[in-house]
């Protein structure tokens, strides 16, 4: 005989005979986090989207310009263009020395000389070499020390327009009260106008924006990198080597 449920009490439903008479669990806030996530997901990607976006406006507006002289020029090593530039503002008496930060061991005067398409008499009077610096982090580093020795205060750094951003980043992160200017170096092979429809230059630049954000985050959690363990710990070896500046053998220009 079958019985007939009254208001005293209800009819059960199938699922809920199953789970021994509870009612199952609502399915309202798992689908409640997950709209969330999504929605946490979109706003983030459009972060990024837009904050490349102006940092691809920002470098497509550093162009050469003119700069007032400074005790010392420092160029970082990449292309023959940015030490053809720098070797051009040392001679034109816009620094009374040079230095070419991230030499590599092996690299003499004479090959640079070559690179930079100038004579081994240009590099002898006031070009130092900077073969300690094995990053961006590390040229600052090289470039304070050398600045400190000098008694410099005041420099004007040379690299490419993309890579501009965050190397001022990391020397102002270290100079302390030595000012430092940039001279951004536009090079033929990297075309920022053309980044939409050159794949090279695209990976180049995303790969840049990177490295910029995350030497940003880095920079605001860190004191002095030289005696961090953090620049060691995120790029698997320590900014600078133990190799001193090889210093010109002729006297700064005055």
């Amino acid at each position: 005989m079958s019985v007939i449920p009254t208001v005293d009490s209800p009819a059960r439903s199938p699922s809920s005979a199953l789970n021994g008479g509870r009612r199952a669990p609502s399915r309202r806030p798992r689908s409640r986090l997950l709209r969330s996530l999504a929605a946490l997901g979109v706003l983030a990607a459009a972060a990024v989207i837009l904050s490349f976006a102006g940092f691809m406006r920002s470098i497509a507006r550093i162009e050469p310009h003119k700069v007032d002289p400074a005790a010392g020029i420092v160029v970082l090593t990449g292309g023959s263009q940015r030490l053809s530039d720098a070797l051009g503002l040392l001679a034109s008496g816009h620094g009374r020395r040079l230095l070419i930060s991230g030499v590599n061991q092996k690299t003499s005067r004479e090959e640079i000389a070559r690179i930079a398409g100038q004579s081994r008499e240009k590099l002898e009077c006031c070009a130092d070499l900077g073969k300690s610096a094995r990053n961006t982090i590390g040229n600052a580093i090289e470039a304070r020390r050398w600045a400190r020795e000098n008694g410099f205060k005041s420099l004007i750094v040379v690299t490419s327009n993309y890579h501009m951003p965050r190397t001022l980043g990391e020397f102002a992160h270290v100079m302390g009260d030595i000012g430092v200017v940039g001279y951004p170096v536009v090079s033929d092979s990297v075309d920022v106008s053309r980044v939409w429809t050159d794949l090279g230059a695209f990976r180049l630049i995303v790969s840049e924006y990177t490295k910029y954000v995350v030497s940003g985050v880095r920079r605001s959690i860190e004191g002095d990198p030289e005696h961090s363990r953090l620049p060691t710990l995120m790029g698997r070896q320590k900014p600078v080597g133990p190799q001193a500046i090889e210093r010109a053998e002729s006297r700064d220009l005055r």
